[in-house]
């Protein structure tokens, strides 16, 4: 059975029928995920996205749903609050209990992690607890709304603009916000992430959300993530740290890391959540590829020109300080810069094509330390014997054939 994304539908204690996605490994899962989503954000959100089907490459099944009247759910949203979040969290952990397995890891990001702190006591197969940039208490809410905070106390109710959004929120929303403890009663493990760099929850959330629980307990710090986990790299970070931690609490081993790949070896996937967007797997690495905005993507990695250049400029580095430390030289630092254009070919006195366009590609090198002219000469002719320099100079032979079904 390949990985798949299966929408499905379940009703909530109200009776709205919230939306889903289940995420399916190949084979039977070794375990069961639920994920809560960031206030007013949606069970698509790209950060969720990736960080459910990354969990699902390591045998973990993931649920992501909408809460009430939030992205493909229905209900409305003005008549929510953080305990619906939680009775949501509860319907949904039911319905994987009736129709899979129940979950034993709850992942929550942002108020969706103090929502799987507080419903995790509700869901006794809970084994661990993961929160991602998540407030220490519900009524932190209240600083997102800002000034109008205190319309909704005087009116009752008020529109909201968030995220660029406009949400009704009533005055029971903010009552309801008060008198959560959300570290009572935890009896699983617990994995606390949060930035530094967090905009919208400050660090101190994290400490205190990592003080008040039990052992067994670790935190992790997304050094210069986003509050939203915006950059890929961040999300796969999280997804990968997650399923190895989750893994010694799960009952059964979460499935262990893809194998790496054979030397000289990359496989390349659309990762599904963006226009272009690629998943590149090299060795035992991950990678992300994509193309600017202004061509149609969505700008999540590098493009695959920029790869080319990295590369090139990688093994002129790489190359360079091998022969430094052969010959004993003193070079302190080695720094390439690369650039990739097209120029016309009749403007290229040395080059083979005569018409149309050719690739140049311009490699400054910069070298630190105590050389004489005749040594810096010498290795900028160093520089041209790097492997990938002489790959693209020499003959290359591409072949392309239909991959197996």
């Amino acid at each position: 059975m390949a990985q798949k994304t299966i929408p499905i539908e379940f009703p909530n204690a109200q009776g709205d029928v919230l939306a889903a996605r289940l995420e399916l490994p190949d084979g039977p899962p070794d375990a069961h995920a639920l994920f809560a989503h960031c206030f007013t954000c949606s069970k698509d959100i790209a950060a969720a996205g990736r960080i459910s089907r990354a969990l699902r490459a390591r045998g973990i099944a993931v649920l992501r749903f909408d809460f009430t009247g939030l992205g493909g759910s229905e209900g409305d949203f003005a008549n929510t609050n953080f305990s619906s979040n939680v009775q949501d969290l509860v319907a949904a952990a039911d319905y994987l209990r009736t129709h899979h397995a129940a979950p034993q890891l709850l992942v929550g990001h942002s108020l969706g992690g103090a929502a799987v702190l507080a419903g995790a006591r509700h869901v006794p197969e809970t084994r661990a607890v993961a929160t991602i940039a998540a407030p220490s208490d519900p009524a932190h809410v209240r600083r997102l709304l800002a000034g109008d905070a205190g319309r909704i106390e005087r009116e009752g109710v008020a529109d909201v603009a968030l995220g660029g959004r406009t949400f009704t929120i009533k005055k029971q929303f903010l009552d309801d916000l008060e008198g959560h403890d959300l570290g009572a009663g935890l009896d699983a493990a617990l994995l606390v992430f949060h930035s530094p760099a967090d905009e919208l929850v400050e660090l101190a959330h994290a400490q205190r959300l990592f003080d008040a629980a039990p052992q067994p307990k670790n935190f992790i710090a997304l050094d210069g993530a986003d509050h939203l986990l915006t950059n890929p790299a961040d999300s796969e970070y999280v997804a990968e740290t997650l399923a190895t931690w989750a893994g010694r609490y799960l009952g059964r081993s979460a499935r262990a890391a893809e194998a790496p790949l054979e030397p000289g070896t990359a496989t390349v996937v659309e990762t599904g959540d963006g226009t272009f967007t690629q998943r590149i797997r090299v060795g035992r690495h991950t990678l992300i590829a994509d193309e600017p905005r202004d061509v149609g993507g969505d700008d999540r990695g590098p493009t695959p020109y920029d790869y080319l250049l990295a590369g090139l400029g990688a093994c002129t580095s790489m190359t360079l300080r091998m022969y430094a430390r052969h010959k004993k030289l003193p070079v302190e630092s080695i720094a390439v810069s690369m650039r990739h254009s097209k120029i016309h070919a009749q403007d290229c006195a040395d080059c083979e094509t005569t018409e149309g366009k050719v690739d140049l590609i311009q490699r400054h090198v910069a070298i630190a330390g105590d050389l004489d002219d005749a040594q810096r000469a010498r290795m900028l002719e160093i520089a041209e014997r790097c492997p990938v320099h002489r790959t693209l100079h020499g003959e290359v032979k591409i072949t392309t054939e239909a991959a197996p079904e």
